[in-house]
């Protein structure tokens, strides 16, 4: 209303009419477009903005069998007063009249155009004067016209609460079933995609149901192929306007009138994984060519069936786009009633897959990329592999769990072994967890057990990064007698080591000393310095656990050598890193403070912002015990503002307390 109003507002007293100006409201169907126009109207009449009142007339441009102009122009005339033998014949003269009068009319009147689908509509209606303002409101927008475009977008989760609670409350003050039921009124509405329509005939439906909660009807909705269906099988009343609420017709007419190209996106964007699609997996998943695909996407953007969201990197145009959840299900729901379109829809999951995958292993080799070894195609740097995962990360996940239908599980299992290394950079824990139970589940039900080793090593990874080190040592466990049974011997090395992390985790450090020292013993024997590296380190993490400094110590130095040999600069910041808590453990405190310097160094170049809090934390600490309270304080606030950019605000208000202890 705030955007809409003002603009409806006469010139000052004396100050010359403004052109003719014309405003369209514009939105996918529910909306409420018709709404905000009618109550704009209302408003504006209340506030004498518009003598001459208000002419409004549905143009039923969705209908099989819209209003035409000549059709829409005699509702106008008797609405000014010409009817009966007054009424001019023919249509050129009824036109004339109705312009005529609009011309003489000397109040300003606000004309409403409503639902309008096509531009013949409402173009012969427009008046020939200034002196009036045009309201029109189509889930198209008229991007050809000079037309002052307000499209609308769903309600804030707030305000549709609120709707669905005034609704309730209207038709009985004592229905406390909002207040009762927060969460499953905060979940109804997300159901409903914060579609006025949709929140309208579920605030109906509970009405009828006063008698239930409002989880049985989010239940209902949520145990359903199609929402769409719950909705409409259960709304029996009409809107404001004397219309039906029903939902899944706006969405019919919507997708019949598309053209054979546009109903065909409209189909596989409903198929595709995750809530938002770069335009690049567009492409792949219709087979289209980008050029082809973002023609085709702006054109379903200007009927708001798709809506063009602002954001990653990963996208190749800057922009993502994203069907609203109910029109996903309305075409999922198209899709699976037709055999040869269940086909289609097969092959663009195939091939979307694809995709994902051939750029994630490129993304991923990239990530783990040392001097020497191949370079990975596409992606220059660490940089540009990561921007594209993040952009793509939701579509990712989701397409992973596609894991659990067999057609695709031996593509998701390689792709969430894709994802483990990126996953774990961006500390995305519940991600991870995901994506490593959809693969070893897959990969069990396919008696893949080279595969579903990868995937419970992966998964206990993931599970120790969150914290849950029981189910973690358990998953290590299985990968571990996995990878053996396979013979497999530097993978089981592998599983050693992460094991030991797991035991070290749940505070059992002799058992993590002998998991990370078989480690360490198998990595060097089959040849793999690197891997070898990382034993170290981890050995070190738990000979200092155990109390056994200066083995520690050397364990940590042995590990910073082989990865400075092996091209691991981020390895190497690590094992610095560890090196300068075993030396202040020893009692060494500048050559900590030397230590962590460097680790720091490394962290920032990687942009690695939880190491560097970490490192900065550790710092803070070894000039505390070295008596130097300004310098510890300095570095616990570089630390919060590094876990802040790390996305670990619970870290960085700790920093922050430390930081403060120390003035």
């Amino acid at each position: 209303m705030g955007r809409l109003l003002p603009r409806l507002e006469p010139a000052p007293d004396g100050a010359p009419a403004l052109p003719l100006l014309i405003f369209a409201v514009t939105g996918m169907g529910g909306i409420g477009k018709t709404a905000l126009a009618v109550e704009a109207a209302h408003q504006a009449c209340t506030k004498g903005w518009f003598p001459g009142g208000t002419l409004f007339v549905d143009l039923r441009g969705y209908d099989d069998a819209p209003v035409t102009a000549d059709q829409a122009v005699l509702a106008l005339l008797d609405a000014l007063g010409v009817r009966g033998p007054d009424l001019p014949q023919t249509t050129a003269r009824q036109y004339d009249t109705y312009h005529a009068l609009l011309a003489e009319r000397q109040d300003r009147t606000l004309l409403i155009l409503d639902n309008t689908s096509d531009p013949s509509q409402f173009l012969p209606l427009l008046p020939r004067t200034n002196d009036h303002r045009v309201l029109i409101t189509s889930r198209d927008r008229p991007d050809a016209l000079p037309v002052r475009l307000i499209d609308l977008e769903t309600l804030a989760p707030d305000d549709s609460a609120a709707l669905v609670t005034r609704a309730l409350h209207n038709a009985d003050e004592r229905d406390d079933r909002p207040s009762r039921e927060q969460d499953a009124l905060r979940e109804l509405t997300s159901l409903c995609g914060h579609l006025p329509l949709a929140l309208q005939i579920a605030a109906a439906m509970l009405r009828r149901r006063r008698h239930r909660d409002i989880a049985s009807l989010v239940t209902e909705i949520k145990e359903a192929a199609d929402p769409t269906a719950v909705l409409d099988n259960g709304s029996r009343g009409t809107d404001l306007y004397g219309r039906s609420l029903v939902l899944r017709p706006v969405l019919e007419t919507s997708y019949r009138r598309l053209p054979p190209d546009q109903a065909r996106l409209l189909r596989l964007l409903a198929l595709a994984p995750g809530t938002e699609t770069g335009a690049e997996a567009v492409a792949a998943l219709a087979d289209l060519d980008m050029e082809a695909a973002l023609g085709l996407l702006e054109d379903l953007a200007a009927t708001h069936l798709v809506t063009p969201v602002q954001g990653g990197e990963g996208s190749a145009s800057g922009v993502r786009w994203r069907l609203h959840d109910l029109v996903r299900a309305f075409g999922a729901g198209v899709v699976a009633g037709d055999a040869e379109l269940v086909e289609e829809g097969e092959a663009a999951r195939d091939r979307v897959l694809k995709f994902y995958y051939r750029w994630a292993k490129a993304a991923d080799g990239r990530l783990r990329w040392l001097p020497g070894m191949p370079e990975p195609e596409r992606f220059a740097d660490r940089a540009q592999a990561l921007g594209w995962l993040d952009g793509e990360r939701a579509g990712l996940v989701a397409a992973v769990q596609w894991a659990g239908e067999e057609r695709y599980a031996d593509a998701a299992v390689r792709l969430a072994a894709s994802l483990a290394e990126y996953l774990s950079w961006r500390r995305s824990f519940d991600d991870w967890i995901t994506v490593g139970r959809a693969a070893r589940e897959a990969a069990h039900r396919a008696g893949d057990r080279l595969a579903e080793a990868v995937g419970w090593n992966n998964l206990g990874a993931a599970l120790r990064e969150a914290g849950r080190a029981g189910e973690a040592i358990d998953a290590h466990t299985r990968a571990r007698d996995l990878y053996r049974g396979t013979g497999h011997r530097h993978r089981e090395a592998g599983a050693w080591d992460n094991l030991g992390i797991a035991l070290q985790e749940a505070g059992r450090a002799g058992e993590a000393i002998d998991a990370h020292t078989r480690a360490r013993d198998l990595h060097r024997a089959t040849g793999d310095r690197h891997r070898e590296a990382a034993a170290w380190n981890n050995l070190g993490l738990a000979l200092r656990m155990a109390g056994r400094v200066e083995e520690a110590v050397d364990a940590h130095t042995r590990a910073r050598d082989l990865y400075r040999a092996a091209g691991d600069r981020h390895g190497e910041g690590i094992a610095w890193n560890n090196l300068g808590l075993a030396l202040r453990q020893a009692g060494r405190v500048e050559e900590a403070v030397e230590a962590h310097g460097r680790a720091l160094e490394i962290f920032r170049e990687f942009e690695d912002w939880y190491g560097a809090g970490q490192t900065l934390h550790n710092l803070a600490l070894a000039h505390q015990v070295a008596q130097r309270p300004a310098d510890a304080r300095a570095c616990y606030l570089q630390a919060a503002e590094a876990f802040t950019r790390a996305d670990a605000p619970d870290r960085a208000t700790q920093a922050r307390i430390w930081a403060e202890d120390q003035e």
